[in-house]
């Protein structure tokens, strides 16, 4: 197969406005782009801030302010993956938005799990139900997820992607704001794990497997 990049995005969770948190996902995405990675995927809530499970979310943004990122996505031709509230059943959610290259405007999906993709179909699946239910198209190469979690969440969080890469035979990349983000391979093997801090974790899939790398961001 072809070399295929792809990163997840960490840092402490910010409070600060939508603009300030769409200006710090560019800064994210560019350097990105200059490891030339095909796929970016920041945490849960990312354009807002970590939030507690009991906190009341606020409305979801205006699309239009969304705008850079979505060119972003067409001038660096990456697939981004955002978190953000979304509108479902009368109620605002943790969601994800997701920006590509080949689309016009964002797609919008709650309470999502994850999503799994296929790269060389340019094809996107997400998953709303727990993962360890779903059957995957072996199409499908990467699944990836978005969270912010601590311990002890972190822990059952991680041994449980683990389990899901082995037995499914698909590698998993976690992008957590609260450190640990991690990249896994399809027998399930830990490639990367970042510790805590604002930084990049990459990953590159060759013919021999995949390579891992943490890219602190100044």
């Amino acid at each position: 197969m072809s070399h295929w990049k792809i990163a997840a995005a960490q840092y402490e969770p910010l409070q600060t406005s939508l603009t300030e948190h769409v200006a710090h996902h560019l800064q994210f995405i560019r350097a990105a782009a200059k490891c030339q990675c095909e796929l970016l995927v920041f945490p849960s809530l990312s354009l807002l801030g970590c939030m507690d499970e009991s906190d009341e979310l606020p409305a979801p943004p205006d699309e239009s302010l969304l705008q850079p990122l979505a060119h972003a996505a067409a001038t660096y031709r990456m697939t981004i993956i955002v978190g953000l509230p979304v509108e479902h059943n009368e109620r605002f959610v943790k969601g994800m938005a997701l920006f590509s290259p080949w689309m016009t405007a964002p797609l919008m999906f709650h309470q999502s799990h994850g999503a799994c993709i296929a790269r060389q179909r340019n094809t996107i699946s997400v998953v709303d139900s727990q993962p360890e239910g779903i059957d995957i198209d072996p199409a499908f190469s990467l699944f990836t997820t978005c969270q912010c979690v601590s311990e002890p969440e972190l822990l059952s969080s991680t041994s449980r992607l683990q389990r899901f890469s082995h037995q499914f035979a698909i590698a998993v990349l976690m992008a957590n704001a609260r450190g640990s983000s991690a990249l896994w391979d399809e027998r399930g093997r830990l490639i990367v794990r970042a510790d805590s801090g604002s930084l990049l974790l990459t990953g590159k899939r060759t013919s021999q497997g995949w390579q891992g790398d943490i890219i602190p961001l100044r």
